[in-house]
């Protein structure tokens, strides 16, 4: 693997709102400081995003300040026999910080109430309690509610710390993967039971964005033949000369990759086909999968000037990666991939 750039720790801004140094980590050893960002609070956008899931349904929670947005959205989906998604999002406008998100993942609640709707992100010692209720969920307007636990297995995480070429532009991210679930989620009469085999990931994302860019990324946590095992793949925005944001996770380790492209089949007529099978490869051959759709989570949000158009495709991967002078070869494992296409 080509060399990448291990950050240090320290501020992770300089005086001119720039990142004082590009790269990875395994923990957040560069300290987010809102205060010290020069870019309009209008272009600054920080959320926290958390799937919880097994193979047979999921929760995906999301509480985000996109500057001259909020937004607090849940979505619940079942990939059984006829698999489907339920996505309730609430907007809001212009709260530059007024959501008061965290500096850190490690520290500090997140919290969103509005009428009939309460979300709360809490840090417990090393667990985070995810709690939230909607009063009326989807078409049918029934109670949705979830209260799930999640334990780390690791202490690594995927950190990467990546400019943009625009000035004052930048994204300092953290997945946390592999973390045990405990708990439900239930809609109506209907209970997800999150209790067995259930696995939730943290997407911590704070930053500077552009206005236009796609990205992608794939996401797995889960068990396999007795061993925790999960992945944070993905690329498309910003420059990753100094380092990736690739990193495979097997028990207590953590292994940096290099790169990644994920090939989606295009149809004849133009356009990808989210739903045959994607390949993954790499320059250096150390990452050999194919990912198998399930579920398209479509949804594309067009306001012109404003546009969102993402696929996040839940499905199962079987394949091999090498790290560290080892190959790990798994089968039929659950998790999602997805390209984002965002004017924002």
């Amino acid at each position: 693997m080509s060399e990448q750039h291990l950050l240090s720790e320290g501020p992770l801004l300089d005086g001119n709102g720039n990142l004082a140094d590009a790269g990875y980590a395994y923990s957040l050893v560069r300290k987010y400081d809102r205060k010290a960002i020069t870019a309009s609070k209008m272009r600054i956008k920080e959320w926290d995003y958390y799937y919880v899931g097994n193979a047979e349904y999921g929760v995906a929670l999301t509480v985000a300040d996109n500057g001259y947005m909020s937004m607090a959205s849940i979505s619940l989906l079942d990939f059984r026999d006829a698999p489907y998604d339920i996505t309730v999002s609430k907007i809001g406008a212009f709260p530059m910080g007024k959501l008061n998100l965290p500096s850190s993942s490690q520290s500090g609640d997140v919290r969103f109430k509005g009428k009939g709707f309460d979300m709360a992100f809490l840090i417990e010692g090393k667990r985070r309690h995810l709690v939230c209720s909607m009063s009326k969920f989807g078409k049918k307007k029934e109670l949705f509610s979830c209260d799930i636990f999640l334990e780390p297995t690791l202490d690594a995480s995927m950190v990467i710390a990546t400019p943009f070429k625009k000035t004052g532009h930048f994204y300092y991210n953290q997945k946390i993967n592999n973390q045990i679930a405990h708990g439900y989620a239930k809609l109506g009469d209907t209970t997800y039971d999150f209790n067995q085999d259930s696995f939730g990931v943290l997407d911590w994302g704070r930053g500077v964005w552009t206005y236009k860019n796609t990205w992608y990324w794939s996401s797995v946590s889960t068990r396999y033949k007795g061993h925790t095992i999960g992945w944070n793949l993905g690329y498309g925005f910003g420059d990753t000369s100094k380092a990736s944001e690739n990193m495979f996770f097997f028990d207590d380790k953590a292994y940096k990759l290099n790169d990644v492209t994920m090939d989606i089949h295009h149809r004849a007529h133009g356009g990808d086909d989210f739903m045959k099978p994607w390949t993954f490869r790499s320059k250096e051959g150390d990452i050999a999968i194919q990912f198998q759709p399930v579920y398209d989570r479509h949804a594309d949000t067009n306001l012109l000037f404003l546009r969102s158009n993402q696929h996040q495709v839940f499905g199962t991967f079987s394949g091999e990666i090498h790290a560290d002078g080892k190959t790990f070869s798994f089968e039929e494992l659950p998790g999602f991939a997805e390209k984002v296409f965002n004017k924002w």
